[in-house]
């Protein structure tokens, strides 16, 4: 009923509209508006969604989606509580043809922005959103507005944004197994599909090209430490003096999903780089600091100080060495081949990969990385076609009921 509806999509420019600000008190990121007023609605969700202990990178991440729902809105001239699902579809078909907002335009990588790189084989980041995006942004906005009608009583009548129709004839859970976990039935009607990506490893000589493009001991160290541990790179950033067992060789990490603290493996070759760059820093560092830090000493109003490294100062690490090599790799294709590597190792199981991962479920670990390698395939269907043909080449052999005299009467050769 609400299909009567028609917008001229492509004519939509989103409003600079409010910002997303950290917070302080338990909800430590909010929307604001220009005033700098908190958005109520999107804060109470927040709110909630923060004592279902949520970690505050996923709140980060609804704050931003639900800005962007609120400018969508601001733009079409409708309230959050008068939204119906062609609003949400307006916006999938805008977020499917519009190109990301941009603090600065393309300058190097404006060439190469959605092409496939010839040496990685990954395709580099485009300017539109990804249909992972657009399927986050969905599953954000639905669950806000079951928060509002279903907790709070109060919103539109219907939540926005709706579950496929193809799917509600069939009764929810009809087939369940009794021994396996329930799971959410339906299928949101406007997400786009989602190739399956298969794990990139990265080759061994390309990990050498790498390595000997670094500059410092500690990137030699934070590289060749998660190319063996396979943690997640925000997992390693976090590691302090006390999360090092430099005897057995272990790390400490605290995983991104649960918080829970893991021991896990390291090389020799990694803690040998490691005992390097701290000799470096030319400093003790307290056991409860972080092992990373920046390279330089910056002033912040105290002094110059040196920075713990984050997220954004380890991808100009790799911005650096990709320009050099013409590459695009990236940190999480280290703990892709880490996995890859382990999972092939036959004095390994599959539940100990699942473990160093810090998957939930083993499935998950054997769906991912249980995968024949590419390279590998090909190589052996080339030697099956080359011996093919090196075989059509060859002459019939004789049969062996065949006495040789017998073909040298008949095709007139002497007899010895």
């Amino acid at each position: 009923m609400f299909d009567d509806i028609a917008r001229d999509i492509a004519a939509i420019r989103l409003p600079r509209w409010g910002r997303v600000v950290r917070a302080d008190g338990p909800v430590p990121w909010l929307v604001v508006d220009n005033e700098g007023v908190p958005v109520e609605p999107i804060r109470q969700y927040l709110t909630d969604f923060v004592a279902r202990d949520t970690s505050k990178g996923s709140v980060r991440s609804y704050a931003y989606v639900l800005m962007r729902w609120w400018r969508w809105l601001r733009a079409l001239g409708v309230e959050w509580d008068k939204a119906t699902p062609v609003e949400v579809r307006d916006l999938v078909l805008w977020l499917q043809q519009e190109r990301k907002p941009r603090q600065a335009p393309r300058t190097a990588s404006a060439a190469t922005a959605g092409t496939v790189n010839s040496i990685t084989r990954k395709q580099h980041l485009g300017d539109g959103y990804e249909p992972r995006t657009i399927r986050h942004s969905n599953a954000v906005v639905r669950a806000f507005y079951a928060f509002w009608i279903d907790d709070a009583g109060a919103g539109p009548l219907i939540n926005p944004v709706q579950l496929d129709r193809r799917h509600r004839a069939r009764r929810p859970h009809a087939h369940h197994n009794p021994l396996a976990p329930f799971r959410p039935e339906g299928k949101i009607r406007y997400n786009p599909k989602v190739p399956k990506r298969r794990p990139r490893e990265m080759p061994d000589n390309c990990w050498k090209d790498v390595f000997g493009g670094l500059r410092s001991n500690r990137d030699r160290a934070l590289l060749s430490m998660d190319i063996s541990c396979a943690a997640r790179a925000s997992e390693l950033l976090g590691v302090r003096g006390v999360d090092l067992d430099w005897g057995d060789q272990l790390v400490r990490v605290t995983r991104k999903g649960t918080e829970a603290e893991q021991w896990l493996p390291a090389s020799e070759e990694s803690f040998t780089w490691l005992h390097l760059y701290l000799a470096d820093l030319g400093e003790p560092l307290d056991p409860n600091d972080p092992i990373w830090w920046t390279l330089r000493r910056r002033d912040h109003g105290d002094g110059l100080r040196r920075q713990p490294l984050n997220y954004e100062a380890l991808r100009a690490v790799w911005r650096r060495v990709n320009a050099v090599l013409g590459t695009n790799w990236t940190m999480h294709d280290l703990r892709h081949t880490a996995s890859l590597r382990m999972s092939r190792d036959e004095s390994l199981s599959m539940k100990d990969v699942q473990v160093i991962l810090g998957h939930a479920h083993l499935a998950t670990t054997a769906d991912v990385y249980t995968v024949e390698d590419e390279v590998q395939v090909i190589r052996r269907v080339q030697r099956h076609l080359a011996e093919r043909e090196h075989r059509a080449q060859q002459p019939p052999p004789v049969a062996s009921a065949y006495d040789a005299t017998d073909l040298d009467v008949l095709f007139g050769r002497k007899l010895s």
